[in-house]
C-alpha cells in the first residue's frame, strides 16, 4: 500500500466518494451477463452507509441503463438506492439540456438511450441523412455501416460528436475486453476529421455530474478505481482525491509509472485494504 499522512488527513476530511465498478467494486464475465462482488466491496459500501457517507457508483460502461445496473449489483449483495449508479449517458444527459441541445443522435443501445430518452431528449435515428444537436456514441457491438453512414452525415452537417469513453479496454473476470464507443469514433473520426469529447470518465463532466448527485464539492470527493488514465487522471482533474486499487486493469507498477504529479495519493490492492485503512485510521483519531 502506498500513501502518505496528507493522503490519509484528505481521506478522513472525504465528503463524498465515486467508486469505478468494473475492477473496483465487482468484475462482470465476458457476456456481461453479470458481476460478482470483488472482496470487501459490499461491506465498503455498507460501512458508508452506516457512517452516512454519501456516495455513488460510476461506471464508463453503457450497455445497460443505470437502474439494470443497480440491479445486477443488488444481486451480487450489494445495497443501493435505485439512483446509485451513473453513466456516462448519465452524464451526457446532464451536459446536452444544460447546452441546450434537444435532438440527439444516440448510438448505441438501451444502456445509452433511456438516460437521453429519461432526460427528456429527443433521440434521433442513426439512420439516413438526418441532421441533430448532437452525436453520442456508447456501448454498440452490433453497429453497421448505416449506423456509421448516419453518425458521418450529422457531423457533417454541423453536429458535435460526442462519445462515452475512448478507453480502448475495461477489465472483466476473463480479462481486458474492448472498448466499443472507442473503436465506433475512430472510424468517425477518420472519415470526417472531427475527433469526439469524452463525457464519460475521465472528464470533468462526469466527475461534476457526480460531485452533483452527492451535494458535493469536487475537492471533498475521494475516487476509487483501477485505470490510471480514467478514475486517477479525472480525481486530478478535478483536485479530488485520487484512490487507485489494483483489482482491476492496473498493476502497482502502472500507478508507478505515471508521471509524479499524477500518481494516485493512496494505492492499495483492493477495497476491502482501503476500508480496512479507513476504519483504523478513523479509530486512531478517536482515540486521539
Amino acid at each position: 500500500m502506498t500513501y502518505s499522512e496528507e493522503a490519509i488527513a484528505r481521506l478522513q476530511a472525504t465528503k463524498g466518494f465515486v467508486f469505478d465498478l468494473d475492477g473496483t467494486l465487482a468484475l462482470g464475465d465476458a457476456r456481461h451477463q453479470g458481476v460478482d462482488a470483488l472482496p470487501g466491496a459490499v461491506e465498503f459500501l455498507a460501512h458508508l452507509d452506516k457512517v452516512d457517507l454519501p456516495f455513488v457508483v460510476f461506471t464508463n460502461g453503457t450497455l445497460r441503463p443505470p437502474v439494470q445496473l443497480v440491479g445486477m449489483l443488488r444481486a451480487a449483495g450489494f445495497t443501493l438506492p435505485d439512483d446509485a449508479v451513473q453513466t456516462p449517458a448519465s452524464a451526457a444527459a446532464d451536459y446536452f439540456a444544460g447546452k441546450g441541445y434537444r435532438r440527439i443522435m444516440a448510438l448505441g443501445g438501451d444502456g445509452v438511450t433511456v438516460p437521453l430518452a429519461d432526460a427528456g431528449l429527443e433521440l434521433v435515428p442513426a439512420s439516413g441523412k438526418r441532421t441533430a444537436d448532437a452525436v453520442f456514441v456508447g456501448w454498440f457491438r452490433d453497429f453497421t455501416m448505416e449506423h456509421l453512414e448516419a453518425a458521418c452525415h450529422a457531423v457533417w452537417e454541423g453536429a458535435p460528436l460526442f462519445t462515452a469513453s475512448t478507453a480502448p479496454f475495461f477489465a472483466t473476470a476473463h480479462g481486458r475486453a474492448i472498448g466499443t464507443s472507442r473503436a465506433i469514433c475512430a472510424v468517425i473520426t477518420s472519415l470526417t476529421g472531427k475527433r469526439p469529447r469524452v463525457l464519460g470518465k475521465p472528464s470533468l463532466q462526469a466527475l461534476r455530474c457526480s460531485a452533483r448527485y452527492l451535494g458535493v464539492g469536487l475537492k471533498s470527493l475521494a475516487v476509487v478505481g483501477d485505470d490510471p488514465g480514467l478514475e486517477v487522471a479525472m480525481a486530478h482533474r478535478g483536485g479530488a482525491l485520487a484512490v487507485a486499487v489494483t483489482s482491476g486493469l492496473a498493476s502497482h507498477a502502472d500507478f508507478h509509472d505515471l508521471p509524479a504529479d499524477r500518481h494516485p495519493h493512496i494505492a492499495v490492492p483492493g477495497v476491502a485494504e482501503l476500508l480496512d485503512l479507513l476504519r483504523r485510521e478513523r479509530v486512531g483519531l478517536a482515540r486521539g
